[in-house]
């Protein structure tokens, strides 16, 4: 499936979903004027494409999959994956917004302890209390900066099962029909050279140091982790694409120099520059 096909197929899909609500809602106050079972068409046709949209990727991956692109980390310090490609592809269940190879990554710095998921209590947490918020964001090679947002709030954590519940039930579906930007939040995405975007997504409020159009160089700070779009807590997600439209581009595979592709659950350290010197 090309490129112009998939935005459609991706367009389709998100007016059969507003339709549906926009039945939902009508339904409440007045009859619909034609059968019940036919309301459930779109719905059908809404599985159905996804569907065909997630075995043309796989198709598409599996003639041509690319070789991994060699690629500075993005941050400096301890950290820990989840949700690597690593373990599964697509990383994070699903080829949609070029994810396929998208990477979660956590900081585990040695002074401080990340919080634990919370069964009952507390339901929410402040982003300070997650060493990651705030940690640098860097360019992962000399670049050019295509779109650079921050303007999204970072909401509270979603790392207890009460706010996960509301995360997967009520925010998630809200967030998937605000679009692309309301599923990854704040972001930055540069264009690397050679049909290479790279993705940093949950980018943290007004931490911008960079801005679209900017040339930036390998290591430079970009902006800052945080806790915008579907999150459930402080992280970097990192992905790199064949695009730079989320609603389009495919998933391309990296490499971390020096790392490379860290399992789900494993730490690894990134010394910053003046330590390597």
């Amino acid at each position: 499936m090309s490129v112009r096909p998939r935005k459609f197929a991706a367009r389709l899909q998100y007016l059969l979903v507003l339709y549906v609500i926009g039945q939902v809602i009508a339904g409440s106050f007045v009859d619909l004027p034609y059968p019940y079972w036919v309301g459930w068409l779109p719905i059908v046709a809404v599985m159905v494409i996804a569907l065909a949209r997630s075995r043309s990727r796989s198709r598409e991956m599996a003639a041509d999959r690319p070789s991994p692109v060699e690629i500075a980390p993005p941050v400096t310090g301890r950290w820990s994956a989840v949700n690597s490609p690593a373990d599964k592809v697509p990383s994070h269940g699903t080829h949609g917004l070029g994810q396929t190879y998208a990477i979660d990554i956590v900081a585990e710095p040695t002074d401080k302890s990340r919080p634990a998921f919370a069964r009952l209590w507390p339901i929410a947490l402040g982003n300070h209390a997650f060493p990651a918020f705030g940690a640098p964001l860097l360019a992962v090679a000399d670049a050019t900066v295509v779109h650079a947002e921050d303007s999204q709030r970072d909401h509270l954590s979603r790392n207890s099962l009460a706010g996960y519940v509301y995360l997967m039930l009520i925010e998630a579906i809200g967030r998937t029909l605000g679009g692309a930007r309301r599923v990854v939040g704040n972001h930055i995405v540069l264009d690397l050279g050679e049909g290479t975007y790279a993705v940093y997504a949950h980018v943290q409020r007004g931490s911008l140091a960079v801005r679209a159009g900017d040339k930036v160089a390998a290591g430079q700070e970009l902006a800052r982790c945080g806790n915008s779009g579907n999150s459930t807590e402080p992280h970097v997600h990192f992905q790199l694409m064949d695009g730079p439209d989320l609603n389009s581009a495919r998933g391309v595979p990296f490499s971390w120099r020096g790392v490379g592709v860290p399992r789900n659950g494993e730490q690894f350290t990134v010394p910053v520059a003046s330590e390597l010197a």
